[in-house]
């Protein structure tokens, strides 16, 4: 007999007695309630019902992998992840370094899939400014994943997913050639040197941009799901956290008194914000160099868990998951 096996056959045995003395007929009271062929009272556990829901949607979110790759970080996250199983993997961007090369920004792709076709749960692209700052990194994004900014809709859980580097194909060149200079002098003189660059202190950096194409997109998608739970919105940067950008005042405007969070990337560095009466979060790094001096940095990926309740958000470091023998999982 194998150690899978083993662990599983006690779950196997309770399960059948429990179904011997189960006399429900109530279908949904079965499913969510312990069954047994104790005496009825006194049970040695806390409560009849347990915290099940069919109807429950169970999601992951990954942070920055690039800016800075450490090699492992992210395939091993995926190794983790495969061991918790949600039903949807999704990211706030930055997935691969970029490049002003098409050839070299395929390879990287190409790497990128090769840890992200290892997870169980289908993988959504959310796009970051290593991903799409650049005229041909737009191109190759366009060409290979599809288009920059979407929606979906899983049960009744809205996911709309943003472009915080739609800027004008006149402006993006401009701030690719700025983020590049950043990043020869964090190269040569370190990150310190870095943040006094030109790109480094542009209102951009900070708060991306979004056209009035793609709010007006999001506007209409939020009219036609007024049924959902919960909303969520996945970019990278934070457009709120500047001078004030009229297309993400016309989106926070439509989302109006609907329940909804949004996560967010960029800085490498944890940070909460209250906006709105709801939850802004930005992650750290999930393989991205950690930027202490941007706050709380570690690597992590997010557990999200919706129900009619409410949404419940838990942050688990990569350290603390470990598969049953007590070790990391390796890819």
């Amino acid at each position: 007999m194998n150690s899978g096996i083993r662990l599983l056959l006690p779950l196997v045995l309770f399960t059948m007695m429990g179904n011997a003395g189960c006399d429900s007929s109530d279908p949904q009271e079965a499913a969510d309630s312990i069954q047994h062929t104790l005496a009825d009272e006194p049970l040695p556990w806390t409560q009849q019902r347990t915290d099940y829901d069919p109807d429950a949607v169970r999601f992951a979110v990954f942070a920055d992998i690039t800016g800075g790759e450490r090699d492992g970080v992210f395939a091993t996250a995926i190794e983790q992840l495969n061991l918790l199983r949600p039903e949807l993997i999704i990211n706030v961007g930055d997935l691969i370094e970029g490049s002003r090369d098409p050839f070299e920004i395929n390879e990287q792709w190409d790497r990128f899939e090769s840890s992200a076709n290892s997870a169980h749960a289908p993988i959504f692209y959310v796009g970051g400014n290593h991903d799409l700052l650049g005229d041909e990194m737009r191109r190759v994004w366009e060409r290979r994943i599809g288009p920059r900014y979407y929606h979906f809709r899983y049960r009744d859980v809205l996911f709309l997913v943003l472009d915080t580097e739609d800027h004008a194909i006149e402006r993006i060149e401009e701030l690719a050639e700025l983020r590049d200079e950043m990043y020869r002098v964090a190269a040569e003189s370190g990150w310190d040197a870095a943040g006094q660059t030109t790109y480094a202190n542009l209102p951009e950096n900070e708060t991306g941009a979004i056209s009035a194409a793609q709010a007006d997109y999001m506007t209409e998608v939020l009219a036609d799901h007024t049924d959902v739970t919960w909303t969520f919105l996945l970019m990278h940067k934070a457009p709120w956290a500047g001078p004030d950008m009229p297309a993400w005042r016309q989106i926070e405007d439509a989302l109006g008194k609907r329940p909804y969070t949004v996560f967010q990337g960029h800085r490498h560095a944890l940070k909460h914000t209250e906006r709105n009466g709801r939850d802004y979060i930005r992650l750290a790094t999930t393989g991205g160099v950690p930027l202490p001096g941007n706050g709380p940095t570690f690597d992590h990926v997010v557990w999200v868990t919706v129900d009619a309740t409410g949404a419940d958000i838990a942050l688990l470091q990569l350290s603390g998951i470990l598969d049953k023998t007590g070790n990391t999982p390796s890819p």
